[in-house]
């Protein structure tokens, strides 16, 4: 179908900025690009800054608390990562998008901030992310939330990391992940898919710049078929959690998204497909602009509700 109209738009106003190929910018202005949403955050409790030990330094996070009665626990605790090609974002660019799930789904929202490359290559993201789950895990019984009802959440980078913690949680034995939350996510290095092909350049993520993500975050090349990097490639899926998957038709991601809820399938875990025609790959964060990004919001959070 075509592009949605607030697609095109949008489309329309980011191409005209003529910007230069990532590998031609510095990572100052490509991380000063990453503009927070505007408008009125959505109500939650308090929002708390902490930082948490990691095995490579303090973990900085950020933790939004629903309005609830006293005698009423929050419903879930969502860890959520952020995307941006394991390179760029920050905690104050998804300030709306975690306000949102924490008031909708009466949840606890941790929003992460990992290590990014290429400073920081794989796998010290990964260690973050699932220490960080690790340490939401430990304090589930505070919050008076049971154990199932851990959720790792993430877009595009921070999918491939939600995913990735998933696989690191099973093999470890620790931490007990309830679902997974993958919106359009990194799944495979392989960039000859019939979507990369179809959407290389136009849709605002193009092909030469996940190929210049994946050259930031795994620099070699050998690493890049490990199953904690690209988890399409893992042979054993099973006894996962459950997943919600996201994808997006002008997205070069489309395909290996989709690829990987149906081998997830395949070997027994419940998959929830959720498919956005006419929408392009990063819509949903950006609250203030795209009407989808809260319809999915609300989907989401019903879906936690009926946990």
């Amino acid at each position: 179908m075509p592009l949605d109209p607030q697609a095109d738009d949008f489309l329309q106003k980011f191409n005209k900025l003529n910007l230069p190929p990532l590998a031609e910018m510095s990572l100052d202005r490509l991380r000063g690009m990453v503009l927070p949403a505007t408008g009125d955050l959505e109500p939650v409790s308090r929002i708390e800054n902490l930082e948490i030990p990691g095995p490579h330094g303090e973990i900085p996070i950020r933790i939004y608390y629903p309005h609830l009665s006293e005698l009423e626990p929050p419903r879930s605790a969502i860890t959520y990562f952020h995307g941006g090609g394991w390179v760029t974002g920050n905690l104050d660019a998804y300030d709306h998008l975690c306000c949102a799930t924490c008031h909708r789904a009466e949840s606890i929202v941790i929003s992460v901030q990992y290590r990014c490359a290429p400073e920081h290559p794989f796998p010290l993201p990964l260690d973050d992310v699932y220490t960080a789950t690790a340490w939401v895990a430990a304090h589930l019984g505070g919050w008076d939330i049971p154990s199932d009802k851990l959720i790792v959440m993430g877009d595009s980078a921070g999918g491939n990391l939600a995913a990735a913690v998933c696989l690191k949680a099973r093999e470890s034995g620790e931490p007990e992940v309830g679902y997974q939350i993958l919106i359009y996510p990194i799944t495979d290095y392989n960039l000859q898919t019939v979507s990369y092909r179809e959407n290389a350049e136009g849709y605002m993520l193009t092909r030469d710049s996940m190929a210049w993500f994946w050259e930031q975050y795994v620099p070699e090349e050998l690493d890049r078929h490990d199953p904690l990097v690209s988890p399409l490639r893992a042979d054993d899926l099973k006894d996962l959690p459950p997943a919600y998957i996201l994808t997006c038709e002008f997205d070069p991601l489309r395909d290996e998204g989709i690829a990987y809820g149906r081998k997830l399938q395949e070997q027994g875990v419940p998959v929830q497909f959720v498919h956005c025609p006419g929408m392009i790959h990063g819509f949903f964060r950006r609250v203030d602009i795209f009407d989808l990004s809260l319809e999915k919001v609300q989907e989401i959070a019903d879906l936690i509700h009926e946990l």
